[in-house]
């Protein structure tokens, strides 16, 4: 298991699922350290949708995915 990301799933919806940063830090990975994993586990269930998460300051972002990889963040602000 290691030091991936530890996050729960804040709302799972038809267009997006929302994530929250765990920690505690100093044994886990931030998503943002870990979002080409986080992305790789939970690709099964996206099939399609937006992956936002909150992160360790609070601030909503996206994890952009491209080919079924992460590929870069992205302003999760609501559009």
């Amino acid at each position: 298991m290691g030091r991936e990301a530890s996050f729960n799933i804040v709302s799972e919806l038809s267009d997006k699922i929302i994530l929250e940063d765990l920690g505690p830090w100093d044994k886990h990975l931030t998503i943002t350290n870990d979002a080409e994993n986080v992305v790789k586990k939970l690709l099964p269930m996206l099939k399609g949708r937006r992956l936002l998460y909150y992160d360790s300051e609070g601030e909503l972002t996206e994890l952009i995915i491209k080919d079924g990889k992460f590929v870069t963040f992205g302003n999760g602000g609501l559009k």
